[in-house]
């Protein structure tokens, strides 16, 4: 356990509490808001919620818990290669697939199986998320880029940050949209009772758009192009749920219809239908503009027919 204490200054004063605690620690404020939400932060003897206001004078306890060693054996799992070369690889994600291991799952993800593809890849952006620049969700499928070496995980992740790179998914959504096209400007961020679920927030939530175009109505569903303007976590999710077409197979954002559709087993797909389709980025070495598309896997077009 690290502990650490800082006594909030005058000039610090007003600060939220996530937002100071951020800023001294040198820890990215997701990481911190989650350590306020799992009681290892107290504000003089007491725990406090992340939007509280520290005062002057104030003294702010900071605990982190050790972090449990993963095992990350190398395995040889097959990947889905789409592009590669000496500084990326750029796979397919089959739906079900976890990216890298946590709490919920220490092996079979994709970084093991990068591992076991790429013997360069230990210690490149980090230890436990070797070449890892951006995350897709255990049930999305489709295009995600790996750094092989330190300088292309910067480059990426640069690009990612400053909004520099193009991903356009495909999603199955439930309900017929009317409109041809549109865009959801919609804060978010984590709900107050269940820290694990994004929603969209007046207060609090982090900025968020989200562009779509509708590529073909079913019955009593819809086929939508969707563009990322900004990376939030489950962002087309929670944005699609916000207008009332959730992605078909979405247990937690489609509410309790699905979740009684699943439990009867009436879901029309046994996973989320939601496919990371196109992913354009500048080549860190060259500086060259790639676009990388995904197949679109055989369980969406069975509900969608064929697509474009």
């Amino acid at each position: 356990m690290d502990l650490r204490e800082f006594v909030v200054s005058r000039a610090e004063a007003g600060e939220r509490l996530d937002a100071y605690l951020a800023r001294v620690s040198g820890l990215s404020r997701a990481r911190i808001q989650r350590l306020i939400a799992d009681g290892h932060v107290l504000v003089g003897d007491r725990p406090q919620k992340s939007h509280h206001r520290v005062g002057a004078g104030e003294r702010v306890q900071l605990r982190i818990p050790q972090a449990t060693p993963l095992d990350l054996t190398p395995e040889a799992i097959p990947l889905d290669i789409l592009h590669e070369d000496e500084d990326l690889l750029v796979v397919n994600k089959p739906a079900g697939m976890v990216v890298h291991p946590g709490a919920g799952r220490i092996t079979g993800t994709l970084v093991h199986a990068l591992l076991a593809h790429c013997r360069s890849l230990p210690g490149i952006g980090g230890v436990e998320r070797p070449g890892i620049v951006h995350r897709l969700d255990r049930e999305t499928s489709g295009v995600l880029v790996v750094a092989k070496t330190e300088a292309a995980h910067q480059s990426l992740s640069r690009q990612f940050k400053g909004r520099l790179v193009k991903k356009r998914y495909l999603a199955l959504v439930h309900g017929e949209v009317r409109q041809e096209s549109g865009r959801i400007e919609a804060a978010i961020g984590r709900r107050e009772h269940d820290r694990k679920r994004m929603g969209v927030r007046r207060e609090g939530g982090r900025e968020a758009r989200t562009a779509f175009r509708v590529v073909r109505r079913l019955r009593g569903m819809t086929v939508l192009e969707v563009d990322l303007e900004t990376g939030r976590t489950h962002q087309i999710r929670v944005h699609l749920a916000h207008i009332r077409h959730p992605v078909v197979g979405d247990q937690v954002y489609g509410g309790r219809r699905e979740r009684r559709r699943a439990a009867s087993g009436l879901l029309p797909a046994d996973r989320q239908m939601l496919h990371a389709w196109r992913l354009g980025f500048h080549h860190p070495r060259t500086g060259a503009w790639l676009e990388i598309v995904a197949p679109i896997p055989e369980d969406l077009l069975r509900l969608s027919g064929p697509l474009p």
